[in-house]
């Protein structure tokens, strides 16, 4: 069991702000910090996990890259069968760490193999299902069509992708909404105007997102035969991509 850390590190950090960084110390909130910031995060995990239970029959392999303390991980655990695995990847030994913990409570953690690597660099193979959960938008720009053609390549007939982004706002009233809202979401957790405003600073400086048009554009050209957008709150959306 883990207690729940309260997310107070922006209120906390003194001096210029750094660019944002999953270390110890974003591993030991994140929980908190996920759930304050990300609208509908809980819903997204779950369903995620129904995805899984639809399309990762017996003996089937899924893949969650950039899995952070996996929530993903264990949603799918919680949905599938016994003989199916979960391939969890994340470059953060915190993240890793944190989850192997959280694993350890589990009673099928043999079904998951952590890996400590660049998400870029391990190989995907017969994979029923991929997940890139608020991932992408932190590989560079110009790797990302790379990364999604070796998600197709590694992906067995019937098998699916799961990517979640938050999406880079449209111009004019509509992405002023957006903004604004998700600003008030934080704001309605607990979050001050001086944290906001420091992790924006923060995650600017690494995370680059994209409008809705330019992912689904590269999902063709990556091969997808299809997509659709299954979910979307405020400025978070996920897709369901198909070979």
């Amino acid at each position: 069991m883990h207690d729940t850390v309260i997310d107070d590190l922006f209120d906390r950090a003194v001096g210029p702000v750094r660019p944002f960084e999953f270390d110890a110390d974003v591993a030991r909130v994140f929980p908190d910090m996920v759930r304050r910031s990300v609208p509908g995060y809980a819903e997204l995990v779950g369903l995620s996990g129904l995805i899984a239970r639809r399309v990762a029959g017996p003996g089937a392999r899924c893949y969650d890259l950039g899995c952070s303390l996996g929530a993903v991980t264990r949603s799918i655990l919680r949905q599938t069968g016994p003989d199916v695995s979960v391939v969890a990847v994340d470059n953060a030994p915190a993240m890793i760490e944190g989850l192997q913990a959280r694993l350890a409570a589990e009673t099928d953690v043999t079904r998951v193999e952590t890996l400590c690597a660049d998400i870029q660099s391990i190989a995907i193979e017969e994979a029923s299902l991929v997940v890139l959960n608020l991932t992408l938008q932190f590989v560079p720009i110009e790797a990302r069509l790379g990364l999604l053609q070796r998600i197709r390549a590694g992906l067995m007939p019937g098998g699916v992708l799961i990517l979640a982004e938050k999406f880079a706002s449209p111009e004019g009233r509509a992405g002023d909404w957006l903004i604004r809202l998700h600003e008030d979401f934080k704001r309605a957790n607990g979050y001050s105007e001086l944290a906001i405003a420091r992790k924006r600073t923060a995650l600017e400086q690494v995370l680059i997102p994209e409008s809705l048009e330019e992912h689904e554009r590269r999902l063709a050209e990556a091969g997808f035969a299809g997509s659709v957008r299954w979910f979307q709150s405020l400025n978070f959306v996920a897709w369901l991509a198909w070979i």
